[in-house]
């Protein structure tokens, strides 16, 4: 009975399982980035974004006021405040004065300070110093703590990252240098290849099929080995680096992939519908933008998805063919890289300048993904 047409497979359950392993294993770590985005240096330290939802336990070095905020009472001199600014809500469990003994006293206790005095720290933050003599100095007393904040959620790594007045912080150029390349190496191959997949698809002439054994061909040619020879070609022209370079460059690359995947397609539509359009008298021209484009729309949007998201992720052709020493044609994955050599330990840049960059692609992916696979399966069926 398994065998026969209709009944289902033995093994979908695997399949099944397949397909929800694999959908984790994009969702979970593209969530992790979207909630370590939003959170602190700090939280993101010390707990993982699973937890951002739940106290978690932090080491902090905070400072007492200011000497000058000093008051006498009793013929001492007192300074008090709580550590923690406004609204925090943290509970201290242990606390120190050096560096070395974070943890050498418990909450309510009182520690003696080095240049003299007391002080004493409560759980909520609070404390109080004491001296005979009046305090000095510019600055407040160093205070370490071990305490346990509530989860806190922020829009300034955004702010830090989109509106930075600091080029090497801000990515709101690289955002639209990067649309800047994209769009135009996105939109010409489709139209050039569009044009291409016809004539190899539905008109005779010598040489058709050593073209397209010569598409095919082109496939599997490696981008790194046509880099610096497509460069010192555009050189010895004269576009030099620059928009225009990067995106003939791209257009290159991306043109094999196109004009396979869209004379797939096309060679798939019904040959009578094309021998019809021509007794009617329709142009070659006239059934191309008429009739061929209009249903050959699935196959041009999955490549044009694939051509988006390959572009806009895109490193190694924009540091080729763009010159991006001054900052002004510098894209996002660029700007990335920065990011990571010059702040490495900052995670919580990293994570927002990395969700800011995949958020078009993910916009673009799932308005479009409906085509994806009508596209994808172009030609493979009669």
């Amino acid at each position: 009975m398994s065998e026969i047409a209709g009944t289902r497979p033995a093994l979908r359950w695997a399949v099944h399982a397949s397909v929800l392993f694999l959908v984790v294993l994009w969702v979970v770590p593209t969530l992790g980035l979207f909630i370590s985005s939003f959170r602190t240096a700090d939280q993101i330290a010390t707990s993982g974004w699973w937890r951002a939802i739940f106290p978690s336990e932090q080491n902090l070095t905070l400072r007492s006021a200011a000497p000058d905020t000093q008051v006498q009472e009793n013929g001492l001199y007192v300074i008090e405040g709580n550590l923690f600014d406004a609204g925090t809500t943290a509970r201290i469990s242990k606390w120190g004065i050096s560096s070395r003994e974070i943890d050498a006293f418990e909450p309510g206790q009182t520690a003696e300070l080095r240049k003299g005095g007391t002080v004493t720290v409560q759980a909520n933050g609070d404390y109080r110093m004491e001296n005979t003599e009046e305090f000095t100095g510019s600055r407040g007393t160093r205070v370490f703590v071990t305490a346990e904040l509530p989860p806190e959620f922020t829009l300034d790594n955004y702010h830090k990252v989109l509106l930075a007045e600091d080029s090497t912080d801000s990515m709101a150029k690289a955002f639209f240098n990067t649309l800047t390349v994209t769009i135009p190496a996105t939109i010409i191959p489709i139209l050039v290849a569009a044009f291409a997949a016809y004539a190899l698809a539905w008109m005779d002439f010598p040489g058709r099929a050593l073209l397209i054994a010569a598409v095919v061909g082109l496939l599997v040619v490696p981008l790194q080995l046509a880099l610096i020879p497509l460069l010192k070609f555009h050189l010895n022209i004269g576009i030099g680096k620059g928009y225009l370079g990067v995106w003939l460059a791209h257009t290159g690359f991306g043109m094999p992939l196109a004009i396979y995947l869209l004379r797939n397609y096309m060679a798939g539509l019904p040959r009578d519908l094309i021998e019809n359009a021509r007794v009617d008298g329709a142009t070659e021209f006239q059934i191309f933008t008429k009739l061929i484009l209009p249903l050959s729309f699935p196959a041009l949007a999955s490549f044009a998805i694939f051509q988006f998201l390959w572009t806009w992720n895109d490193l190694l052709v924009a540091k080729v063919f763009l010159i991006d020493a001054s900052g002004e044609t510098t894209v996002m994955t660029n700007s990335i890289v920065e990011l990571l050599g010059t702040r490495g330990g900052n995670w919580e840049i990293l994570a927002t300048a990395a969700f800011v960059s995949i958020a078009v692609p993910l916009v673009v992916f799932f308005a479009m993904q409906k085509y994806l696979v009508r596209g994808l399966l172009a030609g493979s069926v009669k």
